[in-house]
């Protein structure tokens, strides 16, 4: 990377690109519970109402069903509104609006209508927010044709992805784990793009294959680390984009090293894992394997509260180093 890169955190990544967006197109607009003074659930809005005044940055209802409901009625008029949830979970309460509303109209309509609307939702566990606000409900909106959804999992794509997303003429749904919001990382000054559909390779090996999700790919990418003392060459493949999701890059990497671990927080059941698993058993690459494919994702359970019974409901860095050891080593 060049000199003009500097360090930024994940939130501040997040906010520079909303704010590049804002200037360069005066259709773009925020909306959402708490994001004006108050700057936002995690301070990631932070000053912006400062700098595009209210009728840019519009404090919404508590009501997520209503305030979605406008941004996607927006996008429908030609603006571009970027909508905050305070909490994923919350998305919940707006599944009418984003599923059937925003999912479908380009195609009720037959083309005539687009829907270029973002939606951001902090996701995961972590912060101690119990069960009600810290899960990760990713696989449940890559389930719908008709929405993109992602999962940066740095500063870099935080920026480079949001950008891309904004530009999108349709809607685009991004998960952002709570625990990145203060991870810091390389990020370019002024506009860039990150393509959404497009994994990306961290780490070449060729032992197994880790495709990762968000927070998780930064354990991925430290369990590898401590697998390489032991001689174990693990290839980690950061997923990035759900839907569509980039098949070709992973269905090459698992024929390069003959073995699939996933690893994503959501629970394991019906997760992002087993559209991958399920990808590659029916691949040319299924007949590369020399194990059985692996998913290694959340217990099933709601997260809990504890601190210490939080992390044992999610994959940690022991676990990974263990199911990746097993599956190279012949355990399995």
């Amino acid at each position: 990377m060049d000199a003009e890169v500097r360090e930024l955190s994940y939130a501040q990544a997040i906010q520079e690109a909303m704010a590049i967006a804002m200037e360069a197109d005066e259709r773009v607009l925020l909306m959402g519970e708490d994001i004006g003074v108050y700057g936002g659930a995690f301070q990631v809005t932070g000053d912006l109402v400062e700098r595009f005044g209210v009728d840019r940055v519009m404090d919404t209802p508590i009501s997520e069903l209503g305030g979605a409901g406008v941004a996607v009625g927006a996008a429908m008029t030609g603006l571009r509104p970027i909508f905050e949830f305070q909490f994923s979970d919350f998305a919940t309460l707006a599944l009418e609006q984003i599923v059937n509303q925003a999912a479908k109209m380009r195609f009720m309509l037959g083309g005539e209508v687009s829907v270029p609307v973002v939606m951001r939702f902090p996701a995961g566990s972590g912060t101690g927010a119990a069960a009600q606000h810290s899960q990760s409900l990713e696989a449940w909106l890559g389930h719908v044709p008709g929405l993109k959804v992602i999962q940066p999992a740095t500063p870099y794509d935080a920026k480079g992805m949001l950008l891309a997303a904004v530009a999108d003429p349709d809607p685009v749904m991004i998960f952002e784990h709570k625990l990145l919001y203060k991870m810091k990382g390389p990020v370019p000054e002024g506009h860039y793009t990150v393509p959404i559909g497009k994994a990306d390779v961290r780490r070449e090996g060729s032992d197994l294959t880790i495709v990762a999700t968000s927070i998780m790919v930064h354990k991925a990418l430290e369990a590898a680390l401590a697998l390489q003392a032991e001689g174990i060459d693990i290839e980690v493949i950061d997923l990035r984009t759900v839907r569509p999701m980039d098949k070709r890059t992973i269905i090459e990497s698992v024929k390069k090293t003959s073995r699939l671990l996933c690893v994503y927080e959501a629970v394991k059941t019906l997760g992002v894992g087993a559209e991958v698993s399920a990808m590659i058993a029916e691949s040319e690459a299924f007949d590369f394997l020399d194990a059985p494919i692996v998913r290694l994702g959340g217990a099933e359970i709601p997260i809990p509260y504890n601190p210490d019974l939080e992390r044992a409901t999610v994959p940690q860095v022991p676990d990974i180093v263990a199911g990746a050891r097993d599956l190279v080593r012949g355990a399995r």
